[in-house]
């Protein structure tokens, strides 16, 4: 053996062994996102307009912690609720079903008030007219109007538990025990025995619960609250009564609520995915390089391993975009594979011995694999500090998977190499060439390609602005977005009937896939009504909410404005490392090739008839981090004939350089490609949208750098 391939090897060793014991056993050390296991993504702005300047400096606290205690006692499993900003809470609920009830549990105000009901019949009848006393107010209860004391006699505050129970005299129908602290129980006490015979309502946030007639003193400390009561309903008030009162209203301005059997589906598509685009990978980098793609088909699988296993240490949380990293980690660090292996293959043509082209080979392409991985780790860190949710969980993983991958191709493959050489059994290396190096002139045909990108960008932004706020996801344009499964399917236009009967014939419907799965947007706070026309219409059939995304105007404005400074802040990154790496013309050349990458994408994403969301702007900046990898391998080999070929004119260099490393562009665009075209049709609904992105961005991106940047570095020479 080489004298330091002992401690490679060693370290190797370490970093794959320590990445299977932090990710085993698998289920239990990765956490799945709400987009996989289904659940609720709540942010709550808590409301302190009313609130008194000093009551306004610990509300977004004190209701984080009445909100905790309420969840914590529903019982949801691994919750995850924090504060976020000043005035916000964010909340995510896996595994919930029953959104209506879990928004009413979490939103209740919970203001309780015992108040004496009049019982003078002139003044209820003045109130009635529409005149009430100053002193009193007209509150409602299920049946009937009641006038009531504007002061309260007793309030909540005052209380110590609430349970629920049953009342066996009344057909077990299910009430709210509550119990007075005793100070509390002495004012109650006063009270009732100050007001035998007359009736005392129990209003909650403003509504009569019950109104029961005092017929004694009650000096226990222990009131019963009755109605309409199921059993979720009371055991619920009980939770809220118990976790005490919001100091202000909660407003919800963000909701996305994923229904657990779309959730099994993301999983299932998620993983055959996976399989599917790594199987293709393996077969092609096997077929294509033999010893070396089998060289490469372990390091691919050590990464998927060091993946996981630095997903579970950091605690990361699997996304459904985050599987999409996943496979496109997989697709992209082919990339660092081929790039060595097309190395070693031009070192072995200048008649170098096997081991001195190997090590050539990773020697040589060490600062492209750098330079293209940093480029787009400006990206994953842009997406990260700006995206949410699942986009954030698609930025982790891209970015492990951004350092795994170099670490596999630079260090796990290049120590096999050795171990082969050391123990003499590899002589010779026998790869494929189906793409052997042209000899086209690029350059004499630029101008005639800049007329036609430039005809496709015009075309790309004159449609997006025509197609105006169609363009927009609920996420940037604001309003509620609901999936709904119906089993037998039902025609768009019956549906559309119905919604018009609620006036709601502005709402966009569309199929996803078939006739059975219907995505309806509206204005946001609409789905209530709408679901319950679909199942009041649609009786005969079986419908199952899939997803639900309620957006207010505050968040739909922040996420548009984090969607433009990513895109822009990653572009001027890039840019900067670029014209550092190289030089300026080089930074704006590649610039003006990732805009024309950019604009075509989002053309491709309106023209298609899909919508600008969150996980396509994702799918954006990866396209400008991957067609940043293309130009950089060209800039990079550039570069070096510049010291080479020092006779040779700046075009013909440019040309020459262009050619060179045609054969590595075709390879890692189809091996992409192929695991992207695996996301698309088989990757599920929830990322197709990223997926399409993708395909239209690996296409733009090949081109954009062999006959946009490439040429504009020519042309601006001067």
């Amino acid at each position: 053996m080489r004298r330091n391939i002992r401690w490679r090897v060693l370290l190797v060793l370490a970093v794959v062994g320590f990445s299977i014991w932090s990710a085993w056993p698998l289920q239990e050390k990765i956490q799945l996102g709400l987009d996989l296991q289904g659940g609720m993504h709540l942010v709550l702005r808590v409301d302190t307009t009313n609130l008194p300047e000093k009551a306004r400096a610990d509300a977004a606290e004190r209701a984080l912690e009445v909100v905790r205690n309420r969840i914590d006692e529903f019982g949801v499993k691994e919750p995850s609720i924090q504060q976020q900003g000043e005035d916000r809470i964010l909340i995510q609920l896996p595994g919930i079903t029953d959104r209506e009830r879990a928004l009413t549990l979490i939103g209740q105000t919970a203001h309780l008030e015992f108040k004496l009901v009049s019982d003078d019949p002139s003044l209820i009848q003045q109130a009635l007219t529409g005149t009430v006393p100053d002193e009193y107010e007209l509150l409602y209860d299920d049946k009937s109007p009641l006038l009531v004391h504007k002061q309260a006699a007793l309030t909540g505050d005052r209380l110590v538990d609430a349970r629920m129970a049953f009342n066996s005299s009344r057909f077990n129908e299910p009430y709210v025990g509550i119990e007075f602290n005793g100070e509390g129980a002495k004012e109650f006490a006063a009270l009732t025995a100050a007001n035998v015979g007359r009736r005392l309502a129990i209003v909650l946030d403003g509504k009569i619960k019950s109104a029961p007639v005092i017929n004694e003193a009650i000096p226990s400390g222990h009131a019963q609250i009755t109605g309409s009561f199921t059993v979720d309903s009371a055991s619920d008030l009980s939770i809220v009564l118990r976790s005490g009162a919001l100091p202000a209203p909660l407003v919800v301005e963000e909701e996305r609520t994923v229904g657990p059997s779309l959730g099994s589906d993301s999983i299932e598509y998620g993983i055959r995915a996976t399989l599917l685009g790594g199987l293709l990978v393996v077969v092609f980098m096997t077929l294509y390089y033999l010893f070396c793609g089998i060289l490469a088909d372990i390091a691919l699988f050590l990464n998927l391993v060091i993946i996981l296993g630095c997903m579970a240490a950091f605690n990361a949380t699997l996304t459904l975009p985050g599987i999409a990293g996943i496979i496109l980690t997989i697709g992209m660090a082919v990339d660092a594979n081929v790039l060595i292996y097309e190395r070693i293959r031009e070192e072995l043509h200048l008649g170098k011995t096997l081991q001195g082209a190997v090590d050539n080979g990773y020697k040589r392409a060490f600062l492209t694999i750098l330079d293209s991985n940093l480029t787009t780790l400006v990206s994953a860190v842009i997406l990260f500090w700006l995206g949410t949710g699942p986009v954030r969980g698609f930025a982790i993983t891209l970015t492990i998977g951004l350092f795994s991958s170099m670490f596999t191709a630079l260090t796990v493959t290049h120590v096999l190499f050795d171990m082969a050489l050391s123990s003499g059994k590899l002589t010779k290396l026998t790869m494929m060439q189906l793409f052997k190096e042209p000899k086209l002139d690029y350059m004499r045909v630029r101008k005639c390609f800049y007329l036609i990108s430039s005809s496709i960008i015009i075309g790309s932004i004159f449609f997006f602005f025509i197609r105006g706020e169609k363009n927009l996801s609920v996420e940037f344009a604001g309003g509620s977005a609901q999936e709904f499964y119906f089993q037998p399917g039902v025609p768009v236009e019956q549906v559309r009937g119905t919604l018009k009967e609620i006036g709601l014939e502005n709402a966009t419907i569309q199929q996803v896939g078939d006739d059975r799965h219907l995505l309806i947007r509206s204005g946001k706070g609409s789905f209530e009504a709408i679901q319950k026309k679909l199942e009041s219409t649609f009786s005969d059939r079986k419908i199952e909410v899939l997803k639900v995304e309620n957006i207010g105007p505050v968040v739909s404005k922040e996420l548009k404005r984090n969607a433009v400074w990513a895109l822009f802040l990653s572009l001027l990154g890039i840019c900067a490392y670029v014209a550092f790496r190289f030089e300026w013309r080089f930074g704006l050349a590649a610039i003006v090739a990732l805009l024309h990458d950019v604009i075509i994408a989002i053309g491709a994403v309106s023209l298609s008839g899909r919508e600008m969301s969150v996980t396509v702007v994702a799918a954006v900046l990866t396209i400008a981090g991957y067609s940043i990898n293309d130009t950089i391998v060209i800039f990079d080999r550039i570069r070096e004939n510049i010291r080479l070929l020092k006779k040779l004119s700046f075009k013909d260099l440019v040309n020459l350089s262009v050619n060179q490393t045609m054969s590595r562009t075709i390879l890692t665009s189809l091996t992409v490609f192929l695991v992207v075209l695996c996301l698309y049709f088989v990757g599920g609904e929830v990322i197709n949208d990223f997926a399409f992105t993708m395909m239209v961005g690996l296409i733009s991106g090949s081109y954009s750098t062999i006959f946009i940047a490439s040429p504009l570095v020519v042309d601006w020479k001067k």
